[in-house]
């Protein structure tokens, strides 16, 4: 959250305020109620609420109404930052072929991390979710559980900004564009076949044929958005 230093208003202060309120408390945590945080920062109401609408904006807070209701401490995640970019992206013309090509190495990284730094907690969901793959025959369920596979190995890396831009990778345009991408069962079960070598990778802590597996996935997603230079029977 960004304000204006000298000129800053008296909302703009009070959001300040309220934001580092949430920042020391844990996500959930019961911040006060709208007359007990009037008296906190010694403002109107209508200023406090200006100044909530912009913290609650950040999602750094979350306003419940009610008899139990008050402010509460909240967290953005990276899905939040990705509904902003993504539009940014879209006004800017970006297609999900471009957003590919930019994450394709940040995806690699990624499987390589989770093989090196999977946990047995790791390795059970990431096996549950392999028990699952045969389940998936549908167009809309193999988006689901592509998304669900990256935030899955995003996770695993342990790495923040990883987990941003896998998110930015796997989520912007799958819902447009997944119909397309798994428009027959040849390459609905290529995919099931794809998922199926690159958790067996994650799950044996083979960090370079993780990094192969991901590898392919992204030439062969390139194939179906007509970018690659390979036939889909080089691929195979």
């Amino acid at each position: 959250m960004q304000f204006a230093g000298a000129n800053e208003t008296l909302a703009s202060r009070t959001a300040r305020a309220l934001a580092g309120l949430s920042l020391a408390a844990e996500p959930g945590d019961y911040l006060g109620a709208e007359d007990e945080l009037l008296g906190r920062f010694g403002v109107s109401r209508p200023t406090l609420r200006q100044a909530a609408k912009m913290v609650e904006r950040d999602r750094l807070i979350s306003i419940r109404r009610g008899t139990k209701g008050g402010y509460f401490a909240e967290r953005p995640d990276a899905r939040d930052a990705i509904q902003s970019l993504a539009r940014f992206l879209r006004m800017r013309g970006a297609s999900l072929s471009d957003v590919i090509q930019v994450t394709r190495p940040v995806s690699e990284e990624a499987a390589v991390a989770a093989a090196r730094l999977r946990t047995d907690e790791d390795v059970g969901r990431m096996q549950s979710f392999v028990d699952r793959i045969d389940g998936h025959d549908t167009a809309r369920e193999l988006i689901t559980a592509e998304v669900e596979l990256a935030r899955m190995i995003a996770q695993m890396s342990g790495n923040p900004v990883v987990e941003l831009v896998m998110e930015i990778g796997y989520s912007f345009g799958l819902d447009e564009r997944g119909s397309d991408l798994y428009a027959d069962a040849d390459r609905r079960e290529r995919t099931r076949a794809m998922q199926r070598s690159l958790c067996q990778a994650i799950i044996e802590g083979d960090a370079d044929i993780a990094r192969l597996m991901m590898r392919r996935r992204s030439e062969q997603f390139d194939v179906w958005l007509h970018l690659g230079v390979a036939s889909q029977e080089e691929m195979v």
